[in-house]
């Protein structure tokens, strides 16, 4: 990994951090966001590696670390699962059958791994996976408190463009904002951050920690944390993965489609742009572009009250009388049945 020209750092991975405290009486909190590749297929070598990336940063003092975007499970990126309209390949097919093997049911055995490392480490764990419901697959962030503890989840409520054909759609009763002692924690997924209604519901439950794990590594994507973090008046922790061909299945297992005959094994397929901003909008920490890193800060949170005296969206700055929100956030379900049990009587005694 890269390393930061800092004389303090003399060795690990990218770590660049900024202390934004100047209040002493507002706590400070160091977040970490992780920018780093899946193991593809392969979910317990990519818990294996969550874990050494995890204890790297707790060593470094963080105490929020945030993954990207389906870390656990894998972003499919460049894959098309064999579907054209009216048609779906027997390859693409099988493609799904090995990509569902590789989600995780929430609550299961890898979340279970998952709490106890947040635990080990005591850090506030956030992180990306595909869930596994059945045989629907979701694209989920869930959350971990520092003593181990399984918080909750959110699910994508809007997958984008192809990835429609591989996750299902959450509802409104997955979008948690965890108050914790480091502050009120929550979590938007790639470009549903740029639903400004979801945003809306986020602030008015008081999101201060604003996690963005993403898939987008364009440089336009910055200007998308920035607005979050000055609109929100929170902090914008975005975490995206640093991959290169090679750390996908080689063809024909995985193909990228239309572009697999021009990259080489060392051809970067998503360059990263992790990155931290602070309420105001300044850049704190990142955007990294060079490779995996750990890219930290430490988040003044005397800067939420700073940033909200300007602009409180959801506060002083709102016409409800005018503009208002409501949000449906009841679980959804296709089926429903009138009693939760069933008693057979054994008429045969």
């Amino acid at each position: 990994m890269a390393l930061v020209t800092t004389p303090t750092v003399n060795d690990g991975p990218l770590f660049a951090e900024v202390n934004m405290s100047s209040d002493f009486n507002a706590p400070t909190v160091r977040a970490t966001v992780v920018q780093a590749s899946t193991i593809f297929y392969d979910t317990p070598a990519t818990l294996d590696k969550a874990e050494r990336l995890l204890a790297e940063a707790a060593s470094y003092g963080a105490q929020i670390v945030v993954f990207p975007e389906a870390f656990i499970g894998g972003y499919p990126r460049g894959s098309n699962f064999g579907v054209s309209i009216g048609n779906r390949t027997a390859k693409g097919k099988e493609d799904f059958r090995k990509y569902h093997s590789a989600a995780i049911d929430v609550p299961g055995p890898e979340v279970d791994r998952l709490a106890a490392m947040a635990g080990k480490y005591k850090v506030y764990l956030v992180m990306g996976v595909i869930e596994r419901e059945g045989y629907t697959l979701y694209c989920t962030v869930i959350f971990f408190d520092s003593q181990g503890c399984y918080l909750g989840k959110h699910r994508k409520l809007m997958p984008t463009a192809l990835e429609r054909i591989i996750w299902g759609f959450g509802d409104g009763s997955t979008i948690p904002v965890f108050e914790t002692p480091i502050g009120k924690i929550g979590a938007a997924i790639c470009w549903e951050n740029k639903m400004p209604l979801l945003r809306t519901a986020m602030y008015a439950k008081g999101v201060e920690i604003y996690c963005a794990p993403t898939a987008d590594s364009r440089e336009v994507w910055q200007a998308s944390m920035t607005h979050i973090a000055l609109e929100g008046g929170c902090f914008v922790l975005s975490a995206n993965q640093f991959c290169r061909r090679r750390d996908y299945p080689s063809p024909p297992e995985y193909v990228f489609a239309g572009t697999e005959e021009n990259l080489t094994p060392d051809s970067v397929v998503c360059a990263g742009g992790s990155v931290i901003i602070s309420p105001s909008g300044a850049v704190l920490a990142g955007p990294s572009y060079e490779g995996e890193a750990l890219i930290s800060a430490d988040l003044d949170l005397g800067e939420i009250a700073r940033a909200k005296f300007d602009f409180d969206v959801v506060g002083h700055y709102s016409r409800p009388e005018v503009l208002s929100l409501v949000v449906k956030d009841h679980p959804t379900s296709p089926v429903t049945f009138t009693s939760t049990s069933t008693k057979i009587e054994d008429k045969t005694k």
